[in-house]
Order: C-alpha cells, then sequence, then structure tokens
C-alpha cells in the first residue's frame, strides 16, 4: 500500500505482523533525464579543411554557406589561389582556436559568413 503525502510517498508493507515504514522522496538529480539532441558540431573537420583546401572553399559548404563558398572559389581563380588559400588559412586558424560553444554560436546558428 503507498500513500502519498505532499512530495512524500509513505511505503507500508505488513509482513508477518511487522510494519515498515519507509520515507522515500523523489530526488530531481537522481531521476534519469532524455538526452538533449544537439546538432553536429563542425567546428575540426572546418578547420582542417579550411588550412588544407581553403582556395576551394569546402569549408564553407560544409557549413552551409553556398553562396561564401562560390565566392571563394572565384576569388580563388582570379588571384592564382593566392588569397583564397590565405583566406582559408586564416579562417582554419580562427575556426579552431574558438571553443566548441563559440563555433557553434557564431558560425552555425548565427551563420556568421567571413572571418
Amino acid at each position: 500500500m503507498i500513500k502519498h503525502f505532499n512530495k512524500f510517498s509513505i511505503f507500508i508493507e505488513t509482513n508477518n505482523k511487522q510494519t515498515v515504514m519507509e520515507n522515500t522522496k523523489q530526488e530531481a538529480w537522481n531521476q534519469p533525464k532524455e538526452p538533449q539532441f544537439r546538432p553536429e558540431n563542425k567546428k575540426v573537420v572546418a578547420g582542417i579543411l579550411a588550412i588544407l583546401l581553403g582556395s576551394l572553399g569546402v569549408h564553407k559548404f560544409i557549413l552551409g554557406y553556398t553562396t561564401e563558398g562560390i565566392i571563394q572559389i572565384v576569388i580563388s581563380i582570379v588571384t592564382c589561389g593566392v588569397a583564397g588559400s590565405l583566406i582559408g588559412l586564416i579562417e582554419g586558424i580562427i575556426y579552431l582556436t574558438k571553443t566548441d560553444e563559440e563555433f557553434y554560436q557564431m558560425y552555425q546558428l548565427n551563420k556568421k559568413g567571413w572571418f
């Protein structure tokens, strides 16, 4: 038999003329939680691709910046790869030095396209 009073449950069990009473309180820290869904953080992939293939703008396409990726390719073609590679190197270093939370907020949620 279980009786509920406020936030406490009183459990009464009768065995061979003995009565046992226990106070049990439901505590929030001890309850199983549903896992929170969080989309994939692409920081490391985007950072390494920006350093290695920055002139092709692959890191822009990985992050979902199609227009910026095409602009990066055009800049690379016009400057024979010099400016595009330099931009990719700088962006790769910036991506890898940010914390996971900063990167996620800035480049995946707020969609900051350049630097």
